[in-house]
C-alpha cells in the first residue's frame, strides 16, 4: 500500500523570515513521520517549498505511516515552531492531490464516496481521492479519519468479492424423527384455509387455526422461558430511526432489506390536494407526485426488534445489583424486504416474534445464554419432538463488517438452530441466539456503576419460522402433533367458512 498526498498548510502571515528554520524543521522531521513504524518505514517529506503565506508539501509514504496522518503529525510541532519564534499561526490545509495504491487481483466497478477515480493496473488498484476546490475530501474530512474508512472498505471489499462463505460449525444434533409429514406447510394451510396472502408481498393473514398455533408458541415461551427465568415484559418501538441504527451498527449494511419510512413534509391538506383530487377522478394513487410531496427517510419499519430498546438506557449507568437485566418485546411485526427469496410463511417481509433480551456483566450474559439454551433444548425436544440442530455461525454484526468466522472476544456469537423440512430435505434456522459482547452497551454508551464492561444478549423467537419447523415435520392434523404440544394448544379453533 503506496500514498501520495499534496498539500498546503495556510499560515497567517508570509513566513520568508522563517525560511532557514523550516528547511531545517523538514530536514530533522524523519522521527515525526516514522514513529510507530519498522525501521526504514513510515512517512517522508518528498518536497516542500514556502510560497509566501503557504507551505507546499508533498508527503509519500507507505502502510506504517498512511500520508495524511503524517501531515496531521506535522501540523501540531511547526504550528509551535511558527508561533513562538516568528508569530506565525497555521490557519488550515487545503488537499491539491491524494493518490491511493494498493495490492489487488481484481478491479472494483462502482463508486465509493470521497474516490473520484478507480484504476485497476498491474494487479494494483490506483486510487485518485476527490480533492482540490471542487471536491468532496478536504480538512474536515481528513482530521475526521474519513481516509482511513475508505482503506478499510476497500480492504473489504476486496476480501469478500465474489461472496465470502460464513462460519459454520455443527454444536449437536438430535436423534432423527420420523416426520408425520412431507409437503409443504404453508400449501397444505392455504388449501385448508388456514391462511391467505395479504395485500404486500412476503406478508400474510393468519385465519383463527394458524393463529392459535402461533398462541401456543407464545404460550410455551411464557411458561418455560419468560416465566421461570424471570423476565420483564416491554414494548419497543417499530420505527428505527437512522440514529439508533448508527448505533446499534445495522447502518453499515442494512439498507437493501429495510422497509424505509419517509414522513409527508407537511399535513397541510392544501399540499395534498391536488394528490387527493387525482384519486378522486382517477380512482388511483399518482404515486409520482407523491413522491414528491414526502421527506427523506428517516429511518425504517422495525428490522431486528432490539435496537430500539437501547434507548431506554442510553447514556446511563446501572446499578450493581440491577444486574443482570432481562426483558423481552411481543408487541409488534418486524419487517425486511427479502428480495426474491420470499417463500411461504418461512421467508416472509412481515414477520411476528418475541424479542428476548438480557444485559450484565460478561459472565452473566454468558450464563443466561445457557439458561436459554437449555430451556431451548427442552421445548424443541420434549414438547415440539423436532427433528433439529445448532451450529456456530458467524454473528450478525461480524456479518455486516464483512467479516467470517468466530468472535475475537471470548464467548460472543451466535448459535443458529436450524430444523429438517421432510417436503425438501432442506434444513431451515428457525431461531438464534446471540451474544453480542460490548457492542450494544458501548454503542449506546450504557455502563455499569462497578465499572465493569457490560455484555449483552439477544434472541428471536419467530413465529412463523417455529411454524415452518413444527408443521412441516408434523403436519396440519393434531392427532399427528406430541402429546405434550396438544395438552398446551388445547382444542383448535373453528376457521371461517367462505362460499
Amino acid at each position: 500500500m503506496k500514498f501520495h498526498l499534496e498539500a498546503s498548510l495556510r499560515l497567517s502571515a508570509d513566513a520568508k523570515a522563517a525560511e532557514a528554520a523550516l528547511s531545517d524543521f523538514f530536514g530533522k522531521a524523519g522521527p515525526i513521520l516514522q514513529k510507530g513504524a519498522p525501521d526504514g518505514q513510515g512517512a517522508r517529506v518528498s518536497s516542500w517549498k514556502l510560497a509566501g503565506s503557504k507551505i507546499d508539501l508533498v508527503i509519500d509514504s507507505d502502510r506504517y505511516v498512511r500520508a495524511h496522518d503524517a501531515l496531521l503529525r506535522l501540523r501540531r510541532p511547526l504550528s509551535e515552531l511558527l508561533g513562538k519564534q516568528y508569530r506565525i499561526g497555521v490557519r488550515g490545509m487545503d488537499i491539491t492531490r491524494f493518490d491511493i495504491e494498493v495490492d489487488s487481483d481484481r478491479a472494483i466497478e462502482h463508486r465509493i464516496p470521497y474516490v473520484q477515480e478507480i484504476k485497476f493496473e498491474g494487479g494494483k488498484l490506483k486510487i485518485a481521492l476527490d480533492v482540490g476546490p471542487q471536491g468532496t475530501l478536504g480538512q474536515s474530512e481528513i482530521e475526521n479519519r474519513i481516509p482511513d474508512r475508505i482503506i478499510s472498505l476497500l480492504e473489504d471489499k476486496l476480501q469478500s468479492y465474489g461472496g465470502k462463505t460464513e462460519h459454520w460449525e455443527l454444536l449437536w444434533e438430535s436423534a432423527a424423527r420420523e416426520p408425520k409429514f412431507n409437503r409443504d406447510p404453508t400449501e397444505e394451510m392455504q388449501k385448508a384455509g388456514w391462511i391467505k396472502h395479504g395485500s404486500s408481498r412476503g406478508q400474510w393473514i393468519y385465519g383463527p387455526q394458524a393463529t392459535h398455533v402461533f398462541r401456543t408458541f407464545e404460550k410455551i415461551v411464557l411458561e418455560e422461558i419468560i416465566g421461570p427465568l424471570g423476565y420483564r415484559e416491554m414494548i419497543f418501538p417499530k420505527l428505527d430511526t437512522w440514529d439508533v441504527w448508527k448505533k446499534s451498527g445495522h447502518a453499515q449494511g442494512v439498507y437493501p432489506e429495510i422497509y424505509f419510512v419517509c414522513p409527508p413534509k407537511t399535513r397541510d391538506p392544501a399540499f395534498w390536494e391536488e394528490v387527493m383530487d387525482y384519486y378522486k377522478i382517477t380512482h388511483e394513487v399518482p404515486l409520482e407526485l407523491v413522491k414528491e410531496k414526502i421527506d427523506l427517510p428517516i429511518g425504517g419499519m422495525c428490522y431486528a426488534q432490539c435496537p430500539t430498546f437501547w434507548g431506554f438506557l442510553q447514556g446511563t449507568t446501572l446499578p450493581s445489583d440491577e444486574l443482570p437485566i432481562a426483558v423481552f418485546d411481543r408487541s409488534g411485526t418486524s419487517h425486511r424486504y427479502e428480495s426474491g427469496g420470499i417463500h411461504g410463511i418461512e421467508r416472509v417481509d412481515e414477520f411476528h416474534r418475541i424479542e428476548i433480551v438480557w444485559l450484565g456483566t460478561r459472565e452473566q450474559v454468558i450464563a443466561e445464554a445457557e439458561k436459554l439454551k437449555a430451556c431451548y433444548k427442552h421445548i424443541f425436544e420434549d414438547i415440539l419432538e423436532l427433528t433439529w440442530r445448532t451450529a456456530w455461525v458467524t454473528p450478525w454484526f461480524m456479518a455486516q463488517e464483512g467479516k467470517t468466522g468466530l468472535s475475537e472476544m471470548t464467548g460472543a456469537g451466535t448459535v443458529d438452530y436450524e430444523a429438517v423440512l421432510p417436503y425438501n430435505g432442506n434444513w431451515i434456522e428457525f431461531q438464534n441466539l446471540s451474544v453480542n459482547g460490548e457492542k450494544y452497551p458501548k454503542g449506546f454508551t450504557v455502563k455499569a456503576q462497578s465499572g465493569e464492561a457490560l455484555w449483552s444478549g439477544c434472541s428471536g423467537v419467530g413465529l412463523e419460522r417455529w411454524a415452518s419447523a413444527f408443521l412441516s415435520q408434523k403436519g396440519l392434523d393434531p392427532s399427528n402433533w406430541p402429546e405434550e404440544f396438544r395438552r398446551r394448544c388445547g382444542k383448535m379453533p373453528r376457521g371461517i367458512r367462505i362460499l
